[in-house]
């Protein structure tokens, strides 16, 4: 593809060659001299010195730039899109593999794909163009939209409910049982029956081996658009918000309620029953154990503000040094008030 056509099918401009032949697309130190890169961050602009690649997507021209330029309101989303005008993952062919076990009572959409081994339960609704790819299960009475896509091993469980354009990556578990258990007289623990179930709403993805946990009673809801990572634990009755980030080895407990366009980054810990309101980001291994404000920048553990907690992360190391000092100024204080007594 020529970089002015890509350009126009990206609705940017160009400038440089707009006649360089564009072959794929790779990062600023892997990409060749057919390939596009792109600079999100102008941090990093100074790689673009050593780059061979034959042009970048970029938010305005460098003088410094060598390559020609791709010019975009927001080169991370635009090399996205370009990407997808060179790459598509395969899609199997729309078929009904005969190894796999569909039950009578089921319905199935036109355009599915459903692969080998997988198993699809008892009076289950699938829509249209679905793809179960081998190893897939799906439970009795679960309800299932449009252009579903489940990679080997992902399983959604009974009367769970998922919309429209939902993507489970492997080893995803939809509706498994909340831990819930009551404590007896004897001292063992009895498990409370998991009524609930879990409800996955349009345009989420659910990376590999994350769990979302039904409820004891009601539901556990992902909102339309969330986006949720590898290995995250999201508990019973839980709500994720709309468009939400939550990046892997996080773990929500029960009852925990994410507003709209959180961002909660690695292993972060959250403890039940609280809420974390709209727009609010929660950095790295932040333990969170109360409700937090809309907005609010959180990191730590316990978390507290993010500015104080660079502060304080930064006086950590020399907390030593400071409480030697702090005791030898105490004994010249001491000193001061307690002098000895003067010879008569």
């Amino acid at each position: 593809m020529l970089l002015k056509d890509l350009a126009e099918a990206l609705g940017c401009r160009f400038a440089g060659d707009g006649g360089i032949e564009i072959t794929g697309l790779a990062g600023m130190e892997q990409a060749g001299p057919s390939q596009l890169t792109f600079l999100a961050n102008p941090k990093y602009a100074h790689k673009l010195k050593h780059t061979r690649a034959a042009a970048v997507l970029i938010s305005q021209p460098l003088a410094e730039t060598t390559p020609a330029s791709v010019i975009s309101a927001n080169p991370y989303h635009d090399f996205a899109r370009a990407m997808a005008l060179f790459y598509q993952p395969p899609r199997p062919a729309a078929e009904i593999h005969p190894q796999c076990y569909i039950a009578p009572s089921a319905l199935i959409g036109e355009g599915a794909s459903i692969g080998a081994f997988s198993v699809v339960g008892a009076n289950v609704i699938i829509g249209r163009n679905a793809v179960l790819h081998p190893h897939v299960v799906i439970y009795e009475g679960a309800q299932i939209g449009d252009d579903f896509y489940a990679h080997s091993h992902s399983v959604v469980r009974e009367f769970c409910r998922i919309g429209n354009r939902v993507i489970l990556q492997n080893g995803v578990v939809i509706g498994g049982d909340g831990y819930g258990f009551a404590k007896t007289s004897e001292g063992t623990h009895f498990k409370i029956a998991q009524s609930g179930i879990a409800v996955i709403e349009d345009d989420v993805e659910i990376q590999s081996l994350t769990t979302v946990d039904r409820s004891t009673m009601g539901e556990t809801r992902v909102k339309r658009g969330a986006k949720i990572d590898s290995l995250v634990q999201i508990g019973h009755a839980c709500v994720v918000g709309e468009d939400n980030i939550i990046c892997a080895q996080t773990g929500l407990a029960g009852s925990s309620i994410l507003g709209k366009n959180v961002l909660l980054a690695g292993q972060v810990g959250i403890s039940g029953h609280l809420t974390i309101h709209d727009n609010a980001i929660i950095y790295a291994q932040s333990g969170i154990g109360g409700d937090v404000q809309e907005g609010a920048v959180l990191s730590g553990s316990p978390a507290f503000e993010a500015r104080d907690w660079l502060r304080a992360i930064t006086a950590f190391p020399k907390l030593p040094e400071l409480l030697k000092s702090m005791r030898q100024l105490g004994k010249r204080l001491e000193k001061l008030e307690h002098p000895a007594a003067k010879p008569e």
